[in-house]
């Protein structure tokens, strides 16, 4: 299912928050802040730019999506189940012990997830190495792989990086959910990282830097990267942990705990 229109794809993305909302309270646990913070982003990817087919998952020539940030899964399961991969009741059993909506997507059990994810820093290096693959097989399909921005501490990520700059991987789109917080504080407090822009982009990455919840932004970075020719692109997008939901944006509690039932309801009426 395609949506041309910025209405459309906003609304959707709604949709792609309820579920999150919904898997995270039922299960009781799993990680609400980052997953509504690339909510926007993979919408668009999902509805709008990526070539998948939902009817035949292991497509040889499709574009390719590593979520590196595994623990944001529900942000994943919503879209694929949304997105006709399964049906949209699987949901409920998101991280329950006989479903295959794990809290860390198992690509050899849910349709429609290219890569096995969850151990920080290791998804880019994955991505890096479908994109050469594309490369030698004279693929057209793209590579995304969606980072956090705590998540890019790890050493791997930036020796992943040197190899997307050598290999001039332009088939490559990288994209930093740049929301600032991660489990144990903001990313100054934790790791004193700074001018993410201006580190990629000393690692041969073309960067491209938006406001990640603006629908229209996010469709046109997608489409200038496109046209990059002989480098990776880094897109850095500016988010807002726990984006949707007014009690958990900018809240860095909220990087992984369930809404009681009060605060459930709350967060589902203001995403009608």
């Amino acid at each position: 299912m395609k949506l041309e229109s910025v209405e459309e794809l906003e609304r959707q993305a709604k949709v792609i928050r309820r579920g999150i909302v919904q898997q995270v309270y039922k299960a009781k646990s799993g990680h609400p802040g980052g997953s509504l913070s690339i909510a926007d982003i993979m919408t668009v990817l999902y509805f709008n730019e990526l070539n998948v087919d939902e009817k035949n998952p292991k497509w040889e020539d499709r574009d390719r999506l590593v979520l590196s940030k595994g623990h944001c899964c529900p942000a994943l399961y919503s879209c694929l189940a949304n997105g006709g991969f399964f049906d949209v009741s699987k949901l409920e059993g998101f991280r329950e012990i006989d479903s295959n909506l794990q809290g860390h997507p198992d690509m050899t059990k849910v349709p429609g997830v290219d890569m096995s994810t969850g151990s920080l820093g290791q998804g880019l290096s994955c991505a890096v190495g479908m994109a050469i693959a594309g490369k030698m097989d004279k693929k057209d399909y793209r590579v995304y792989a969606i980072l956090g921005d705590g998540e890019i501490e790890e050493g791997q990520i930036w020796e992943a990086a040197m190899s997307a700059s050598k290999y001039k991987l332009d088939n490559l789109c990288v994209i930093v959910d740049n929301n600032n917080l991660q489990i144990d504080g903001t990313i100054e407090e934790v790791g004193g990282l700074d001018k993410i822009d201006k580190k990629f982009k000393s690692f041969g990455f073309q960067i491209i830097n938006i406001d990640g919840h603006d629908i229209e932004e996010i469709m046109s970075a997608f489409e200038v990267a496109k046209n990059v020719k002989n480098m990776p692109v880094c897109i850095i997008a500016k988010t807002v942990k726990g984006k949707g939901v007014s009690y958990m944006e900018n809240k860095v509690e909220w990087h992984g705990k369930a809404p009681n039932e009060e605060q459930y309801k709350i967060a589902m009426e203001e995403l009608k």
